[in-house]
């Protein structure tokens, strides 16, 4: 059973020339792996690079203050080792829910533009 929106996008489909139906399937909506892969794609991939590459320094200084936390027996070294920790911990955390925000921003342009692609189509529909 067709559902309403594969309906509406045959109808717009019908109406669009090849090459923007081309462009209106590149727009179709990605699964997450699909997702992080766009992530270094665009003017911006350089800071994905710069992101991962930070994510990896901090998760191994996070692995590394958490050894000397379960190594240390002096009340003061404990406390330094687990702030240590954490600060890192966070650290991977925040440039995570960056990673996310990106691809959330993606996935809404991508939206956008067949929104955009959807109105030119019924404008020109409306026309002839």
């Amino acid at each position: 059973m067709k559902t309403h929106n594969e309906d509406i996008d045959k109808l717009i489909k019908e109406t669009l020339t090849e090459e923007e139906a081309k462009f209106y399937d590149d727009l179709e909506e990605q699964n997450v792996l699909q997702m992080v892969w766009g992530l270094f794609k665009g003017k911006n991939k350089w800071i994905m690079y710069l992101m991962n590459i930070m994510t990896l320094v901090f998760f191994g200084l996070f692995i590394y203050c958490l050894v000397q936390f379960f190594n240390s027996e002096i009340t003061f070294d404990l406390i330094k080792w687990a702030t240590g920790s954490l600060v890192f911990l966070i650290g991977v955390s925040m440039l995570k829910i960056f990673a996310w925000m990106q691809m959330d921003k993606n996935a809404l342009l991508r939206e956008i533009k067949r929104l955009e692609l959807q109105v030119s189509s019924l404008s020109g529909r409306m026309s002839d």
